[in-house]
């Protein structure tokens, strides 16, 4: 996917509308998302699915960007939705999303969101573990029909990747885990629950995956499991699944598989596994949520200062930082970034893209080639529609960003930026 496209006035455009437009109407710093490439993505998605000609379902990971107007994006293009918060459960209500499609995911969801699901009618609940269970059994005398769980799995598969954002290892804090036995264990608690409706085995490996190989130890292990519960137990899934995790292209070292590639091969995998055993195939479900919306995200920023230590480092800072972008202080992601006046210009120095916030840690880029910038130049980071929103703070007292989706030449804005008021209007008094 092409990060960057220019106009006739060779300018940044994100969706058919001018980048210093963007930043000029609705300041910066500014999340805007390219609302067609995410349309693309989940229809490429939907494309190698139905060449396979197996039942599935894209379940968005909200996870990695949850606001009403994503979801209503993601229902328009008959997409299922993964939550996995009481307020990304909100959000998905309030978004009018079909709640059938809807699976609640969590490590440690409490007595109170585990009876908002409920409530709303939430269409699968993804167990983590034995609580989780417990606080179940609590709930379900006062429920008419059986609740519709699947079962998350500790495979013992690790990817390769940061190990922040592994999860499908042993050493894991998600899912019942298979070589101690915990995951055979659920499931015969389940199965002698008539309250519960198993649907299936979910896992997850890991995030920023770009190599198909982890996927297929993925569904060759679930299939080996899956066969030998059924002789042992009678029962059979009716769905698999797989998680997400596909890695997307944050910088031009990254080339990640179009996701066409990995649905083929973990079909292919799957169909080639299921001949081997007793099972009907199964339904597919898989979790993209980097993949959907990470490249059509971008970040506006308005450069300020320049700090030239001759020999050493030019530090060039923003109007943003850590707390609009905690993903390079965290887990040091890379980023590219350009100048949203001209970014197809050629580069003539190397810099430092340094945050506001009071850290030494808050940088953003490292080492960015870059034409000569001046303080009011609009910067744009690409590949931030994934992690950004989602994961902002109000450190320092600022406010978060707003929000703007971009298509066909239109923008609309779908979040308002935090103003000083909103900063202190949870605060009481003490004196």
């Amino acid at each position: 996917m092409n990060l960057v496209t220019d106009n006739s006035q060779g300018h940044l455009s994100i969706g058919g509308c001018d980048a210093l437009d963007l930043a000029n109407d609705f300041g910066t710093p500014l999340y805007v998302y390219d609302i067609s490439l995410i349309r693309q993505q989940l229809r490429q998605f939907h494309k190698a699915f139905k060449e396979t000609g197996i039942k599935y379902a894209i379940s968005y990971a909200s996870k990695a960007f949850a606001i009403r107007a994503i979801d209503q994006v993601i229902d328009q293009e008959d997409g299922h939705l993964d939550v996995v918060s009481a307020g990304e459960l909100m959000t998905a209500v309030q978004a009018n999303f079909p709640m059938a499609n809807v699976s609640f995911h969590g490590n440690n969801k409490s007595l109170a969101e585990l009876q908002l699901a409920l409530d709303n009618h939430v269409g699968t609940i993804i167990v983590d573990n034995f609580y989780e269970l417990e606080l179940l059994n609590k709930l379900l005398p006062e429920q008419k029909q059986p609740v519709n769980i699947m079962l998350r799995i500790a495979p013992g598969i690790s990817a390769h990747t940061h190990r922040y954002i592994q999860t499908g290892q042993v050493d894991s804090k998600f899912g019942f885990d298979v070589q101690s036995g915990q995951a055979e264990q659920a499931l015969k608690q389940v199965l002698q629950n008539p309250k519960l409706n198993l649907r299936g085995y979910h896992a997850h490996i890991g995030s920023q995956i770009m190599a198909i190989a982890g996927f297929t130890a993925l569904v060759q292990k679930m299939v080996q499991l899956a066969a030998d519960w059924q002789e042992k137990y009678h029962y059979q899934p009716q769905v698999l699944n797989f998680g997400g995790g596909f890695g997307i292209k944050y910088t031009n070292q990254d080339q990640p598989l179009a996701p066409q590639e990995f649905v083929r091969n973990m079909i292919q995998t799957l169909k080639k596994e299921i001949a081997q055993t007793n099972l009907t195939l199964p339904e597919v479900w898989i979790e993209p949520g980097r993949s959907i919306v990470g490249e059509a995200g971008y970040s506006l920023y308005t450069i300020g200062a320049r700090k030239n230590i001759p020999g050493i480092r030019t530090y060039v800072s923003v109007d943003g930082g850590m707390g609009d972008n905690i993903r390079p202080a965290l887990y040091q992601a890379e980023y590219q970034a350009v100048l949203a006046a001209d970014p197809q210009a050629s580069p003539v120095e190397t810099v430092t893209i340094a945050g506001r916030y009071c850290e030494s840690g808050d940088i953003l880029v490292k080492d960015q080639k870059l034409p000569l910038s001046a303080p009011g130049d609009i910067l744009a980071i690409l590949a931030t529609g994934a992690y950004g929103y989602s994961m902002a703070s109000n450190y320092n007292r600022v406010g978060r960003p707003a929000v703007v989706f971009a298509e066909n030449g239109h923008a609309k804005l779908v979040v308002k930026r935090e103003t000083l008021a909103d900063l202190t209007r949870l605060d009481l008094n003490y004196l």
